[in-house]
């Protein structure tokens, strides 16, 4: 026993020492707050505030400086972001994460992205201050790499760090980009359901982009198996990193406001993971001052203010990207056949490094339109070669100079010459500055091919019909500036016409723009705090209207009573996603039996790719209200054409039972909190031992898919919404009161897991509150965090 009782005391006083050792280890890998570093390569002193939250202030007195500062301080909190993003283009995640990443790296290494950044930084100037305060942001970045600690990340997966180039700023530009893209994977799928079903179901599933439109102003059949969209939503569901999805934003102009002043308010949706997207800063020299928000890995803010102006962007929705269908020479499938004869395909050499397996090693084969995909994607079972033509690797990239230019403008005109620039992704460039103007372009090169031609199928890569025939000036973009109507906005909803038509995109439904639309028309006396609600907002205006048509169509005979009071609960429901809320619950899921019961059986396999696209959120209104169409009949019953009567009826009867098996019987126990929830997902997450300590959540959480405050779910089986996206900041910037403007990030400031900012944002944000974005120096300079980066002697 005495034994036993001392093997016991050892063993505890080892365990207690484990854990001081580890606590004391991991004191070593917190970010620095306070004191003095001294770093390479600066000319004067920097002196950097940390404000309650976390934010860097950075006091230099020239932007060289600034920027080799800030790149120190961005890799110190969110230096395995930067690790992981940087991989995504070039294809080396494999590296980290095993061979589960290879198709994905397969898939991205092939686009192109790394062949067209080596071209453009050939061709960039050399001397021209965007390039060298690009250099100054990577050398704070590698300088923190050479002296700083090492995240935990790093050590976890077993990776070791290397410095970074310029290039890894633009293999981040083009994963930015690709995801803002939509035609991966809609194209092929619509492709199929126009080849295999029929031009009257396809020009049912056309009609839903032309009905239902709120514009943003300017001044037995085949079985449908969607093999390509189905793996390109699988490669993005492995990614470690947040997807770029959509956006709100609107700039009300001096006239709609209480104290005569803009305001300035602009919400990026995200796919949420952990770390947040976006890292935040506040840079002041004597010529230069911006509060901004940076990706990870670029030196210049996409969303930024000062006391002059404010800017930030939502996703235009464009369409970019197309697919063609090559035709190769019978005799040598290393040609192809143009318009003015066969050409060689170009071969690319790429490797692939899997972590504990052999490289793997293969070709890119890529046509005048671009790569071909049947060779990236694996299991495509498509025989003719589909290759893809994507702006964004077609054009001259001017991505450093657009983050340069709008950051730096000291006018209206300053920034429209930076948004101009724009290629690819296309994004919608919001501004409002204190002199009382606002503005809105529609950024992105835009291009014309011929009248009849339809882009979002694929096109024929031979005839040489197909190709592009004009590209716009910048000047026939969208836009308006200081509009008579007082404010702009977008919410990646539809531009009005562009030379008499309406240009091609993949625009989300109306909802969010309807609503924006609605509150900001009749008030003219909008404050910050006005502004800070609607940012909230979690009404759908729509959502309604669909339950009108669904009642309209259910045949009441024989309801239960628990039946009818489910009926009369979503008659009345407002169309308001709040926690306790009974209609967004039986809403969601009628909305999944209704979709299932009247595509699924034609699309087979492709129904769960549709359902992944913005056309089935384009489509609901508009099938909910049509009384014919070809997609009522269900193609797997003999002998029988159903009708809109009987699908409702079954699909409200499908609801009601799978609800009254989850959620009980009390129809009026079904509330909105019981189902939806929302958890940041860090990538060691994945890992059950690890998800506590590097995830946030899981939440609580108000709002719904495509209102104001967009929380992103999929419906599907499971009756379960996981919010997987949504606002990834919100930022309101009040020029009547600049000082005092708000924002907020879904968790926290900093990427490591051991810095205090990991997750204190995370409940004031889903509370809808907000922090102050500082810019007083007085206040910044309060401070208890202080730290001064040195020059090294």
């Amino acid at each position: 026993m005495k034994f036993l009782k001392k093997s016991l005391k050892i063993v505890t006083l080892l365990l207690v020492l484990a854990i001081i050792c580890l606590w004391i280890y991991s004191k070593t890998l917190h970010p620095n707050y306070n004191g003095e570093v001294e770093i390479e390569n600066l000319s004067e002193k920097v002196t950097v505030y940390f404000d309650e939250i976390g934010v860097p202030h950075i006091n230099a007195e020239n932007q060289k400086d600034a920027y080799t500062a800030f790149g120190y301080l961005h890799a110190q909190d969110r230096l395995w972001q930067m690790e992981v993003i940087r991989r995504i283009s070039a294809g080396r995640l494999a590296e980290v994460f095993g061979k589960k990443l290879v198709p994905t790296d397969k898939f991205f290494s092939g686009l192109g992205i790394e062949e067209a950044a080596i071209k453009t930084i050939d061709n960039l100037d050399k001397n021209s201050e965007v390039y060298q305060l690009t250099l100054a942001y990577l050398d704070g970045i590698n300088q923190f790499i050479e002296n700083g600690p090492t995240p935990v990340e790093f050590f976890l997966v077993g990776v070791e760090k290397e410095k970074y180039t310029i290039k890894d700023v633009y293999n981040v530009f083009g994963y930015m980009a690709f995801s803002f893209a939509i035609a991966h994977k809609t194209d092929p799928l619509l492709t199929e359901v126009k080849e295999k079903l029929g031009e009257a179901y396809f020009e049912e599933l056309m009609g839903s982009e032309v009905e239902n439109l709120t514009l943003i102003k300017n001044e037995k059949n085949p079985e449908i198996r969607a093999a390509f969209s189905k793996a390109m939503n699988n490669l993005f569901e492995e990614l470690p990193i947040s997807p770029f999805i959509g956006s709100n934003s609107w700039v009300i102009g001096a006239e709609k406001t209480k104290n005569g002043k803009v305001i300035f308010a602009n919400d990026p949706h995200i796919g949420f993971s952990q770390p947040s997207v976006w890292y935040q800063s506040h840079i002041k020299t004597p010529d230069y001052e911006m509060y901004g928000f940076n990706l990870a890995l670029t030196p210049f803010p996409l969303l930024g203010h000062n006391r002059n102006y404010a800017y930030g962007l939502t996703m235009f929705e464009n369409d970019d990207v197309d697919f063609y269908i090559e035709q190769n020479n019978p005799v040598n499938s290393m040609e192809y056949k143009t318009a003015t004869g066969f050409e060689d395909y170009k071969l690319i050499d790429k490797r692939i490094k899997v972590k504990e397996e052999k490289d793997i090693v293969y070709k890119v084969k890529v046509s005048k339109h671009g790569p071909i995909m049947n060779g990236l994607i694996d299991h495509l079972k498509e025989e003719r070669p589909i290759a893809m033509q994507w702006i964004y690797t077609k054009l001259n990239n001017q991505l450093l100079e657009v983050g340069y230019d709008i950051s730096h403008a000291t006018n209206l005109s300053e920034f429209k010459i930076g948004a101009s620039k724009l290629h690819a992704p296309g994004l919608n460039m919001m501004y409002g500055d204190a002199k009382d103007n606002i503005a809105w372009f529609a950024s992105g090169k835009l291009y014309n091919y011929r009248d009849s031609l339809y882009t979002k199928t694929y096109l024929n890569g031979a005839s040489g019909k197909d190709e592009i025939v004009s590209y716009l000036d910048f000047e026939e973009n969208p836009q308006a500036i200081n509009p008579t109507w007082n404010y702009v906005y977008s919410a990646n909803n539809q531009p009005d016409s562009i030379a008499g038509k309406l240009y091609p995109g993949y625009y989300l439904n109306e909802d969010r723009a309807e609503r924006i639309v609605q509150l900001l028309e009749p008030k003219n006396d909008w404050t910050q705090e006005d502004v800070a609600e609607m940012m909230y907002d979690v009404t759908s205006p729509n959502a309604p209207i669909i339950v009108a048509d669904f009642v309209k169509s259910i045949h009441k005979k024989d309801l239960t009573v628990s039946e009818k009071k489910a009926i009369s609960i979503l008659k009345n429901w407002k169309g308001n996603f709040d926690k306790e809320e009974v209609g967004p619950v039986i809403y969601n899921r009628m909305v999944y039996e209704f979709q299932k019961n009247t595509f699924a059986d034609e699309m087979g396999k492709g129904y769960a790719q549709f359902v992944n696209t913005p056309f089935v959120e384009k489509m609901l209104p508009v099938q909910a209200k049509r009384k014919n169409s070809v997609w009522w009949d269900n193609i797997s019953t003999k002998d029988k054409i159903e009708t809109k009567e009987e699908i409702v009826t079954k699909s409200f009867k499908n609801a009601f039972s799978f609800l009254g098996d989850q959620l009980g019987e009390n129809v009026e126990g079904w509330a909105w909190k019981r189902v939806v929830s929302v958890e940041y997902k860090h990538a060691l997450g994945e890992v059950a031992l690890l998800r506590k300590v590097f995830n946030v959540g899981p939440f609580e959480t108000k709002g719904g898919d495509q209102v104001i405050n967009n929380q992103i779910y999929d419906i599907d089986s499971t009756g379960v919404y996981k919010v997987k996206a949504g606002p990834s900041t919100r930022r309101i910037v009040d020029f009547s009161d600049v000082e005092n403007s708000l924002g907020i990030l879904p968790t926290g400031q900093s990427g490591n897991v051991f810095s205090k900012y990991y997750k204190d944002q995370a409940k004031k944000y889903l509370q809808g509150k907000f922090v102050k974005m500082r810019l007083n120096q007085s206040d910044i300079m309060k401070s208890e965090n202080v730290l001064i980066l040195k020059p090294k002697n």
